[in-house]
This record gives structure tokens, sequence and C-alpha cells, in this order.
């Protein structure tokens, strides 16, 4: 299996020359780290900088320099940084190319639900909302499985939506899996070390499975 780390390195395989990526808060903050050095493209942070780079090493941390989920983070050069308004600006014009976020669940028709559990306490539902609106292609790094070993891959999604018919990718600790149209999860590609059958016992939603599926390059 995959651990967080390995999920962001095969999502970063996904970004492509000349994107604008818009990175949520969790795993996908970590993909910026294994971004291809001959792959150009620029981060957009919803919090107000286009051109963020990865993670800064310790004690080159600048606390005024944070991405949405309050980390500290670097600028590239050529950087811009700007209010929020004119960074949703941005995201509602459909301006990012691939928007790359985490979940809690996501069912079979590709709803998604990341922002909130009934009972605990919520900062707010930050951006994600808008994003999942105005996203044209979104891809989600997520656990497959609860802590109690359940499902987060359903036929219906249980906690509150933030957004319905949208993701169009998943990336698991166990799997590389497309959102089809018509509903239900295609199995692409299993993690190393993991079977087609631990795959399809993590799955509560519609799993489809066409031939052979290969084992995912890290």
């Amino acid at each position: 299996m995959l651990d967080k780390e390995g999920i962001a390195k095969r999502i970063a395989k996904e970004i492509k020359d000349g994107y604008y990526v818009n990175l949520g808060i969790g795993i996908p903050t970590l993909v910026a780290n294994y971004i291809p050095d001959d792959v150009d493209v620029i981060l957009q942070s919803e919090n107000g900088l286009l051109g963020m780079g990865p993670f800064p090493f310790e004690g080159e941390e600048d606390p005024d320099t944070i991405n949405a989920g309050k980390q500290t983070i670097t600028k590239l050069a050529g950087s811009a940084v700007f209010d929020s308004a004119m960074s949703f600006g941005m995201i509602r014009a459909k301006k990012v190319n691939l928007t790359i976020l985490g979940a809690m669940e996501v069912s079979e028709n590709g709803d998604i639900a990341n922002w909130k559990i009934p009972g605990k306490m919520v900062k707010g539902m930050g951006g994600a909302m808008d994003l999942v609106a105005s996203a044209e292609n979104i891809i989600v790094a997520m656990q497959h499985v609860n802590k109690a070993g359940e499902s987060k891959l359903l036929p219906n999604c249980t906690l509150p939506l933030t957004g319905i018919n949208c993701v169009k990718k998943i990336v698991t600790e166990l799997a590389v899996l497309d959102v089809l149209p018509e509903g239900g999860f295609r199995l692409l590609e299993r993690a190393p070390g993991v079977t087609v059958e631990e795959i399809i016992k993590a799955t509560a939603g519609k799993l489809i499975i066409d031939g052979d599926v290969p084992e995912m390059i890290v």
C-alpha cells in the first residue's frame, strides 16, 4: 500500500506541462514536492498566491508565506501575491486546469464530501465548494478506507456534500480509479503489492474491472 507521500507522488504524474493547478489541504499539498523538473506548471493557492513552490527546508521557513492549509511554503521566481477575491475570481472563471483535493467520502457518481463531519467543530467550508463548482478536472487524493476499515468509496456519500458529479479520478493507498460519467469506479491501477481482491473488498461502491489491472509505477 502507498503512504501519503506515495499517493502524492502518483498524482504528480497526472500533471501536464503548462497546467495551472490548485492544491487542496492535506495530501494534495505534498504533490508540489514531486512535480518532475521537465514539467512546467504554475501552482495556485486559493489564499492568494500564483507560483507556489515546494515546502521549504527546515530553518528556511517564512511565516508570512503560507498555503491555504496554513503550512509554510516557498514562492518561485515570477510568483504573484494577491487577495482572495482575485484568487477565487480565477477559480470561478475556470482559469485553473486541474484541482487536486482531499476527501472524506466519494460516491460512485462523483459526488464529494470533504468539508464537515456532523458533530465535530469546523472552522468553515473553505474554498472547496467554489473549486468543485468551477473545476472541470478534479482528482481526489484520499485514503480508501477509514480508521475502522470501512470503505470511503461509496454508492452514496453519507456526509454533507461539497459538490455533486464532479470528481474525475481518485488515487488512494490501494488504487487509481476513474469515476465514469454513467457512474461507477473503474479500476485503472493497483498499488504495489496490492491485489485486485483487496481493492474489491475495500470498495463499497460499484467497482468496474476491465481485464488485467496493472501495478502502478510510483
